[in-house]
């Protein structure tokens, strides 16, 4: 990993936590009413998505821009010029050992082996990507998930703000969280797997190597099958709050859980 690498690395995890730990209190409790009078529980919770929010539009719309107008990415997905990738890599591996500290410190409210899973995959997989410079456009197109973020988070501040699930802003925020969910992570499933496979018995995917192959397949098809389980989740509560269900009392509050996609659902950084 070179220096700049490194560098964006240290300074995104010292951002998220001066974000988490200053800048989202602050903000939070001039904009928002209800922030103060959240259990302390809660706010930790809050406080972490806001950071989990800004985190995805920075990767989110940075991997659209790579998309769009990197060149030489596009024409050799395997080892195009990894430049602008690896900063974007970067920013999010910062993010990712930021939230697995944060779930570490708080596991008895926030932990979830899941996202435990998830941002261990990631961080395996996007190693190469930082040390090696491979893969960039499928490391790159990975972060596209990350827009669906913002609106899994704003699912949680209503909730937490104790609007109805009938009202209009939060049935129509879920509906946009369930589709956008399944845009960015279940639809581009089958473009994203044409692609590797194009790949396959090529020269550039032999010069990957045995390590570099298994961490790309293993974490790629780890992290699909998270999403699969989470776009279910979504599915069901989505149905639910559209057809009235989800305006009724659950039983044990297993439903209640089911539409907010998971407790800690931030990070899904794929």
């Amino acid at each position: 990993m070179e220096m700049r690498e490194l560098t964006v690395v240290a300074g995104s995890f010292v951002g998220f936590q001066l974000l988490f730990n200053v800048a989202s209190p602050l903000l939070s409790s001039a904009l928002t009413p209800g922030y103060g009078r959240l259990p302390s529980t809660k706010l930790n919770e809050w406080n972490s998505r806001l950071v989990s929010t800004v985190h995805a539009l920075i990767v989110g719309l940075f991997c659209l821009y790579i998309l769009w107008f990197d060149d030489a990415v596009n024409a050799n997905p395997v080892w195009g010029d990894p430049s602008l990738v690896k900063l974007n890599v970067a920013i999010t591996c910062g993010y990712l050992l930021y939230d697995l500290v944060l779930l570490a410190c708080n596991w008895s409210t926030m932990g979830d082996s899941f996202f435990v899973c998830h941002h261990l995959a990631a961080l395996y997989a996007y190693g190469y990507v930082l040390t090696r410079g491979v893969l960039p456009y499928f490391a790159n197109f990975r972060l596209i998930s990350e827009l669906s973020t913002p609106f899994v988070n704003q699912r949680w501040f209503f909730e937490s703000l104790k609007f109805p699930r009938s009202h209009r802003l939060v049935v129509i925020n879920g509906v946009a969280m369930a589709v956008v969910f399944f845009l960015v992570r279940i639809a581009v499933m089958p473009s994203y797997w044409a692609s590797v496979f194009a790949t396959f018995g090529t020269t550039d995917f032999e010069r990957l190597g045995v390590g570099a192959q298994v961490a790309w397949i293993t974490s790629c098809i780890a992290l699909d099958i998270l999403n699969t389980i989470w776009m279910y989740k979504i599915t069901r509560g989505c149905y639910k709050v559209i057809t009235g269900a989800g305006s009724r009392k659950v039983k044990d509050g297993v439903e209640a859980s089911s539409f907010s996609d998971k407790k800690h659902v931030n990070n899904h950084t794929d």
